[in-house]
């Protein structure tokens, strides 16, 4: 059952993102109640926002290898912007 959780969210951290905003109060935890942060992570970095707030309600530090697994997570995030320009730019030259 982890296992499957942990592949959900690594092919749909949106979605976990939208039922941890509307059924938990996992995110406002996190960020403090605030709106604007989650709202950006939603958009641009989404499994980044994930991984931040695990952390931070595990009251785990950021740092040594909980900065790796942020780090990771920026890097999936990223990866997934890198490969949709790519695809724009060979759709482009054909």
């Amino acid at each position: 059952m982890p296992c499957l959780l942990l592949l959900v969210t690594l092919f749909f951290p949106r979605i976990v993102l939208l039922l941890l905003w509307f059924f938990s109060t996992y995110l406002q935890r996190a960020y403090h109640g605030g709106l604007l942060i989650p709202i950006l992570g939603f958009i641009f970095l989404p499994l980044t926002t994930l991984v931040y707030a695990w952390e931070v309600n595990n009251q785990m530090p950021t740092a040594g290898i909980n900065l790796l697994w942020l780090l990771i997570a920026v890097i999936i995030d990223l990866g997934g912007w890198g490969n949709g320009a790519r695809h724009q730019s060979r759709r482009m030259s054909s």
